[in-house]
């Protein structure tokens, strides 16, 4: 029998063993989320080490620079100043109303503007004069309008009983008081917040400024509308001054009052993604410059005739919170555990929640590692550390593997998140500013048990826990 070699019965030859070796996989590939961007990695604010920041005041930890937050008031300020004659800033307290940033805002020039008894008390203990606070929303109490109407605050009324009120205290005050009618109206860009202020298209706020033009000591001579909030679009603002205008000169013309000024209220949007939109907020956001143009633009051509007429024009007020605050702070979290999720998503804890970051419910916030990561980029949930189902910081991510320890910047956080966040759970942690000089103040202490029980009162019999 031959022995004849084939194809078939033919060993492979043995292969050369090699040594196994692990290659990182370098981050910033294109995915169904788009451009990944944990590639990129901060480990300082403004030149103080995020490390040393942590080791001193712990974490989770807000931060706020100082020198943004003025950078951001003096673009605002310039950019209007050189497009109007007349602008005035409020500093818009619900945004942000710690008392650092305020000051801060209020050297820059800003006036504060209020929507409540505590706003109002708050800006006048940080030394605000009453002549110098824009008072709106729509729950003021007597005591309060007292107080505002006998430091000359700008009182914006929002609803019929309060001009009953106002006008009530007035004339037993025996004294004249300016006043302010907010106004609301369709736009066409946004959807109108009716809730607030006299309509103008039915005729309300026009029958308002009749009942105030014929009060003893009541006098109509500013004009305000809030529009919404994160606008995207300026023609809305166009469109507001617009009709803001229109009816300033209707008002004049029939009740004989002087409108010395028209606010605008605020709503100019930072840059923030909102969740469903997915273009980044670089492409979708107008500049301050944008907003400026849409606004002054037509302010100056509706008021030509006042102008002429020898007449100055009305003052611009703003009230920007959002736009100049939100990118000057960060929040600082830790991660505490990692663990892999039935459908294979990768989840982590972090030691912030949404008690913290409320504005997680609508915002996903750009999330930046404090060192770079390697490894291959996975779907990835960032949980807090809240014992509710909905302590989501971002449902969904693209990151690369991330040890316990390690720490995320959530950015931007400065609007809103220090006046919505929540004592539940977990105890609200230190905020911090980092000053042009680079020093560090903590500028709203962490809190502990002996603050979050200040307010309470164990009656006798509760004392004892047991029998």
């Amino acid at each position: 029998m031959n022995n004849v070699t084939t194809e078939a019965n033919r060993k492979p030859a043995k292969k050369t063993w090699k040594k196994p070796t692990i290659s990182p996989v370098r981050s910033g590939i294109q995915s169904k989320f788009g451009a990944t961007t944990h590639n990129q990695w901060k480990d300082n604010i403004d030149g103080v080490l995020i490390k040393d920041l942590i080791d001193n005041h712990g974490s989770p930890l807000f931060v706020i620079s100082e020198k943004k937050l003025r950078d951001n008031m003096r673009r605002l300020k310039r950019v209007f100043k050189a497009r109007y004659p007349d602008v005035l800033f409020g500093w818009s307290y619900k945004t942000n109303y710690l008392g650092a940033v305020c000051n801060v805002l209020h050297q820059e020039g800003s006036w504060a503007e209020v929507v409540s008894n505590f706003e109002y008390e708050k800006a006048r203990s940080l030394g605000v004069p009453g002549d110098k606070i824009i008072f709106n929303g729509p729950y003021k109490t007597r005591h309060i309008l007292v107080t505002a109407i006998n430091e000359n605050a700008r009182i914006h009324i929002d609803h019929i009983d309060e001009l009953y009120l106002i006008e009530d205290i007035s004339n037993e005050l025996n004294k004249d008081v300016k006043v302010t009618l907010r106004l609301n109206f369709d736009t066409g860009y946004t959807e109108p917040w009716s809730r607030f202020g006299f309509n103008v298209e039915s005729g309300q706020a026009l029958n308002a400024a009749w009942r105030i033009t014929s009060s003893k000591h009541l006098k109509l001579t500013g004009l305000h509308s809030h529009i919404g909030t994160f606008i995207l679009e300026p023609l809305a603002y166009s469109a507001q001054v617009r009709i803001m205008c229109e009816f300033m000169k209707t008002v004049e013309d029939k009740t004989a009052c002087e409108i010395d000024y028209i606010d605008v209220g605020g709503g100019f949007a930072s840059l923030n993604s909102l969740q469903g939109i997915y273009l980044p907020p670089e492409q979708v956001v107008p500049s301050i410059e944008q907003y400026a143009d849409a606004i002054t633009s037509v302010l100056l051509e509706y008021t030509e005739e006042r102008v002429a007429r020898g007449r100055p024009r009305p003052q611009l007020v703003l009230e920007t919170g959002r736009a100049v605050v939100d990118d000057t702070e960060v929040l600082i979290s830790s991660v505490f555990a990692d663990k892999k999720l039935p459908d294979g998503r990768n989840a982590i804890v972090l030691d912030a929640g949404v008690n913290l970051l409320f504005t997680a419910f609508w915002y996903n916030h750009h999330v930046t590692p404090t060192r770079p990561l390697d490894g291959r980029a996975e779907e990835t949930v960032l949980y807090g550390p809240l014992c509710m189902n909905i302590d989501v910081l971002r449902a969904s991510i693209m990151l690369p593997p991330i040890n316990v320890g390690d720490t995320l910047i959530f950015s931007p956080v400065g609007a809103y998140n220090n006046t919505q966040w929540l004592q539940f759970i977990e105890y609200r942690p230190n905020v911090l500013m980092i000053h042009e000089d680079q020093t560090v103040s903590v500028i709203r202490e962490a809190e502990d048990l002996s603050v979050v029980t200040a307010q309470e009162r164990l009656p006798e019999h509760l004392k004892k826990p047991f029998k």
